[in-house]
């Protein structure tokens, strides 16, 4: 019996066993679009078979059918308007998605300077301080140029963000731009302005020229490296790389030392940037919004006048605007101001309420006898130029009796801390370790024979007084020296002019008048290929004190 009943149960089982496979090859699930449905359709069934389906469980299928929503792929990727990205709040991440000068290792002079910048944390944390209020116009600049935004970076190599810097080589503001360079890119240098240190026009200039390098290189390192020693420098490296048959990227170059330093810096700032974290460098945030604006004048302005307007200082009004090199604006125009963007509207309103003829102020000089234009001028620290121009004179003849407009600061000395007069007594000021002289200057006095005189670096002496060797000196000019024990006085410095003779060297020249070679060569401007000539004549400034026979 129990055998009977075993056997008709494995019957039963063999035949569900059957049915379920069955039904598992029917394809009773299908996957199309829905249907639109008709209308009040009237659907007739004629009588059917059971279903394999019936047949298996018993009832009839759902007659509803599956909707499967599609399902993406792994990998596949997903359309950017899909996507709702956070706004970039800080500005150090935009740079950092925007860096393009490629670097797939740190090169080892890259790892040089940036163990530099590790170790000195603080210099980093006063450089992001003076970028503050202009990287976020440099950076929209950039990228407005399709350009890599570690070019944002530079000034931190050339200026550490100092907009009144001027170098030893006669380079100015944040991008240090040379006179020559300056005025072949549209930046105008006069008694009034100093278009090197006007941020917006100097980024303009500088992004103008290093895209014109990277037309000219086609790589942004090679077109860096030109930026720092000249295009003419670079390109006869790549010249005498290509004919020993050696690589002519930035790294195989042979460079000035300054400039194969030069890259290697902006690269090491751009690493650092990018990972902060990894060399603990604590990174102050910089918002990622606007800080300046530009403001149209229409006229001439007193700056001390513009931030009272502006409900700010004359400090922030000259850091803004480093390029105005005295009390007011040009009187030539362009008339723009630069200030800050949430002080802008209040400047619109209060500029718009006041005269153009209020916003500087005159004096009226009545000329005495002996005065000239040249003395007015100086004693108002303006120029004979700009009181002919106020007055419409045609020539420098002037009358006693008559009167003179002048234009004058209606402010006091410190309200204007950053004009050329001020930052120079600033820097004169300063102290220094060693003993102070001051030194008027006379004619035939030179950088060199004072810095000989003195026994001071030239380089030194120039910096103290806020200018470069290559600044012309004036008659009656107040130097400030910083000494270390005995100097020779100016008045045992002459000028001897030498006329080469057959048989001489630059070694016997220096050695007959107790001077260096260098001296010889920068004092007439010669390079160490220079040929001399018999009959050719030499400036030497020689200490008559160090010479042991007759000059």
């Amino acid at each position: 019996m129990w055998y009977q009943i075993f056997k008709s149960k494995k019957a039963f089982s063999s035949a569900v066993l059957f049915l379920l496979i069955s039904a598992c090859n029917s394809p009773f699930t299908q996957v199309k679009e829905a249907a639109v449905e008709p209308e009040q359709a009237v659907i007739s069934e004629a009588p059917q078979r059971e279903s394999t389906w019936e047949q298996a469980y018993g009832e009839a299928q759902d007659s509803q059918e599956n909707e499967l929503g599609e399902i993406a792929p792994e990998n596949e990727i997903i359309p950017e308007a899909q996507i709702t990205a956070e706004p970039i709040t800080d500005l150090w991440q935009r740079i950092r998605q925007g860096y393009g000068i490629e670097q797939a290792q740190l090169h080892n002079k890259t790892q040089q300077q940036l163990s530099w910048f590790v170790k000195h944390p603080d210099y980093m944390a006063r450089v992001v301080e003076r970028a503050r209020p202009y990287l976020h116009h440099i950076v929209t600049e950039i990228e407005q140029r399709n350009m890599p935004l570690e070019i944002a970076l530079l000034p931190v190599v050339e200026s550490g963000f100092q907009p009144f810097a001027y170098s030893h080589g006669r380079a100015a503001g944040l991008w240090q731009f040379i006179p020559g360079t300056g005025k072949v890119y549209g930046l105008d240098q006069n008694w009034w302005y100093d278009g090197r240190r006007d941020v917006i026009e100097s980024t303009r200039a500088a992004l103008d020229y290093l895209e014109k390098l990277h037309r000219d290189f086609g790589d942004w390192q090679l077109a860096l490296a030109a930026y720092n020693c000249g295009e003419g420098t670079v390109g006869r490296a790549i010249r005498r790389n290509k004919k020993a048959g050696k690589d002519t990227d930035f790294w195989s170059l042979d460079l000035p030392k300054e400039t194969s330093a030069y890259v290697p810096k902006l690269m090491a700032v751009a690493h650092l940037i990018k990972q902060p974290d990894q060399y603990n460098l604590s990174l102050s945030p910089i918002d990622n919004a606007p800080y300046l604006a530009i403001v149209e004048t229409g006229s001439q302005i007193d700056l001390a006048l513009a931030a009272k307007l502006a409900d700010s200082t004359s400090d922030e009004i000259y850091k803004l605007n480093p390029g105005f090199n005295r009390w007011a604006t040009r009187p030539a125009g362009p008339h723009r101001l630069v200030v800050p963007l949430e002080k802008a509207e209040t400047f619109k309103q209060a500029l718009a309420a006041l005269p153009a003829e209020d916003r500087v102020q005159w004096t009226r000089h009545k000329i005495k006898s002996g005065e000239s234009l040249g003395v007015i001028a100086q004693n108002y620290k303006t120029t004979t130029a700009i009181i002919k121009q106020a007055n419409s004179l045609s020539n420098n003849k002037i009358r006693a009796g008559r009167h003179l407009l002048i234009p004058v600061a209606s402010g006091k000395a410190s309200d204007y801390s950053h004009t050329v007069s001020q930052r120079l007594a600033s820097k004169q000021n300063s102290p220094r370790k060693g003993t102070k002289k001051t030194h008027t200057v006379r004619a035939g006095d030179t950088w060199w024979d004072l810095a000989n005189a003195y026994k001071v670096n030239v380089n030194k002496l120039a910096s103290w007084n806020g200018k470069a060797p290559g600044d012309t000196l004036q008659l009656g000019q107040k130097l400030v020296i910083w000494t270390k024990g005995k100097t020779t006085s100016s008045k045992n410095v002459r000028t001897v002019n030498y006329k080469i003779r057959n048989g001489d060297s630059l070694w016997k020249i220096s050695q007959k008048f107790n001077v260096s070679i260098a001296q010889v060569r920068e004092w007439n401007g010669l390079s160490d290929r220079t040929l001399l000539k018999p009959g050719q004549n030499l400036t030497l400034y020689v200490d008559v004190t160090q010479q042991h026979g007759s000059i």
